[in-house]
């Protein structure tokens, strides 16, 4: 019969034992070890006559890649300060506070605000999305004096890119159903 010395119970995992462990983010840190690991051991193919062959194949993505990243011609916004970033040009709107960043594109936003405080100088950009959500960004103008053009700034971007389309078509809608509203009032006067 064999018996083990020790203990037979399994190591613990988790939040309580790895501060940087997230359930379904990231592997537990005993994992990451044995990935890092099993990294290192592969072989690297260091054959020479393996690169040459890889670089006469041209891959048609490869060309295509320029294309896409060719930036238009308009206008481009950005402001700043020590821990926030705001961007808005004709790929969307990115935000930026430390370490976190979202980005919207131009289908995903439903309304940008802006809001200058009262004192001080703060200047707060909300991106508003069409399922009613919002995502305020504070930035720390140098003076008061950069709020006005922050904001003409942005309204120029949001001029170019921006299409409110739902606002435009309720808009054209209301004015048809009242101009329609007043040619029935009028035919009804006129029998």
């Amino acid at each position: 019969m064999e018996q083990r010395i020790g203990s037979s119970s399994q190591p613990l995992e988790g939040a309580g034992f790895d501060p940087a462990f997230i359930p379904g983010l990231t592997s537990p840190a005993s994992g990451r070890e044995v990935e890092a690991k099993a990294k290192t051991d592969e072989p690297e193919d260091t054959d020479p006559g393996a690169a040459p062959e890889q670089d006469a194949t041209p891959e048609p993505e490869a060309e295509a890649a320029p294309e896409e990243d060719a930036v238009p011609d308009g206008p481009v916004f950005e402001a700043s300060d020590r821990r926030a970033r705001i961007v808005a040009d004709h790929s969307g709107v990115r935000l930026r506070l430390d370490d976190q960043e979202c980005e919207f594109r131009w289908d995903e936003i439903g309304a940008v605000e802006t809001e200058t405080a009262r004192f001080g100088k703060r200047w707060t950009v909300t991106v508003h999305t069409p399922d009613s959500r919002w995502y305020p960004l504070e930035v720390e103008a140098p003076s008061r004096s950069r709020f006005a053009e922050w904001d003409t700034a942005l309204d120029a971007v949001l001029d170019e890119y921006f299409e409110d389309d739902a606002g435009e078509s309720a808009e054209s809608t209301e004015a048809a159903e009242s101009t329609e509203a007043a040619e029935s009032t009028g035919d009804d006067a006129g029998k």
